[in-house]
């Protein structure tokens, strides 16, 4: 069992990463294999919308971490997404990123548990936490939760081992995370097939 932890933040040792960590070593504890991916500092592209990913299954841009990214995600049992702030919002860099890891291979992840985590100085982290947990809910990727909105505050890593109740988040997140993987793999259902996409235009009416 394995879950692919991503870490949205340029920083890969800073304030995301710590409550990643936390979640991480919780999971681990009960036996889960984890792994931290970073996107890093280098430049991401946004979605172009050529739709030529229909047809090669992957995103035609080879010159950042989306394809490698999406990889990852499809050989995982379970993802969890973990942002800093950014004006209400997860990362610019993040969303550009999971909005072509998703257009382009969504499929590869349906039924999988999934889940996000927000790392905010002060404000924001509920917006955020929203604006993550659609791509989950569009994809038929069950969410799970913890025992409060998932987020830590701080300003540095320092500040957010300091907030008991976020780190406590995290750790329960990554005990529900692997409780509902355990589960699935004990019942041995398959997830339910995905369909093929019904598309309707609301200016024509078809």
């Amino acid at each position: 069992m394995k879950v692919l932890l991503i870490n949205g933040s340029a920083h890969t040792k800073g304030c995301t990463y710590t409550a990643l960590s936390e979640c991480a070593a919780a999971m681990e504890a009960m036996g889960a294999e984890t792994e931290i991916f970073q996107i890093g500092s280098n430049p991401v592209r946004g979605c172009i919308g050529c739709g030529a990913c229909f047809e090669k299954g992957k995103c035609v841009f080879e010159d950042d971490c989306c394809n490698n990214l999406a990889d990852r995600m499809a050989q995982a049992d379970g993802i969890i997404v973990g942002s800093p702030v950014y004006y209400a919002s997860a990362s610019g860099a993040l969303c550009a990123l999971l909005d072509r890891v998703f257009y382009s291979a969504s499929r590869r992840f349906t039924g999988k548990p999934a889940a996000c985590i927000v790392s905010c100085r002060r404000g924001g982290a509920s917006a955020a936490f929203d604006r993550l947990n659609k791509y989950f809910t569009i994809n038929q990727m069950p969410v799970v939760s913890s025992m409060y909105w998932n987020s830590v505050h701080g300003f540095t890593p320092e500040d957010v081992r300091k907030d008991a109740e976020g780190l406590q988040v995290c750790r329960r997140l990554g005990q529900n995370m692997v409780h509902m993987l355990q589960s699935y793999e004990k019942a041995g259902i398959p997830a339910v097939p995905m369909e093929a996409k019904a598309f309707t235009s609301f200016a024509d009416g078809k």
